[in-house]
């Protein structure tokens, strides 16, 4: 199994289900780390039915804001994956933490880990300009993110509506 992979998409395209099936196909365990909130009934919602479809070969985490220090805690093991980076990055924005430090911390820690990481991501800039300060933030910041992850990843794949794409690496010349 390659030591990273960024998986990406849009909503409901089937990326975590993508990393769950990578997690677990090197040893059949894995390590869930997960970095939503609950903070209404919709969220509480989604959240079920992720741990819904993970059983006793999960060994789960909820770390929403410390994910460098969880991934130095679970590596040496089993693969990791980390549910999602898009939800970690608005923890960090709604925290007023310095979420572009935290993102270069975590692009130097995954060259250092030994045992493999899958990590999910939305692809958020593909739509409309949002009409808030707030939400244009947000879409830039997680494209630096999501774009700084993929340049330290051994591969990035795109889901579309199911079906993945390998991104990186990838045979086009240019």
């Amino acid at each position: 199994m390659e030591k990273s992979i960024l998986i990406t998409g849009g909503v409901r395209s089937g990326k975590s289900e993508l990393a769950e099936r990578l997690a677990l196909r090197a040893t059949g365990r894995a390590v869930y780390i997960a970095t939503a909130e609950a903070w209404d009934d919709e969220m509480r919602d989604r959240i079920a039915t992720h741990q819904a479809r993970r059983g006793p070969e999960w060994s789960n985490h909820h770390v929403p804001l410390h994910l460098v220090e969880a991934l130095g805690r679970t590596d040496g093991g089993d693969p990791r994956l980390v549910d999602c980076l898009t939800l970690w990055l608005t923890n960090l924005m709604l925290g007023d933490h310095d979420w572009r430090a935290a993102g270069e911390t975590l692009a130097d820690a995954l060259t250092r880990q030994t045992a493999p990481v899958v990590l999910v991501t939305n692809e958020v800039g593909a739509g409309i300009v949002p009409e808030n300060k707030l939400a244009r933030d947000f879409r830039d910041a997680a494209g630096w993110l999501n774009r700084r992850v993929a340049e330290v990843s051994d591969t990035v794949i795109l889901t579309v509506a199911g079906c993945p794409i390998k991104v990186k690496p990838n045979d086009n010349p240019l």
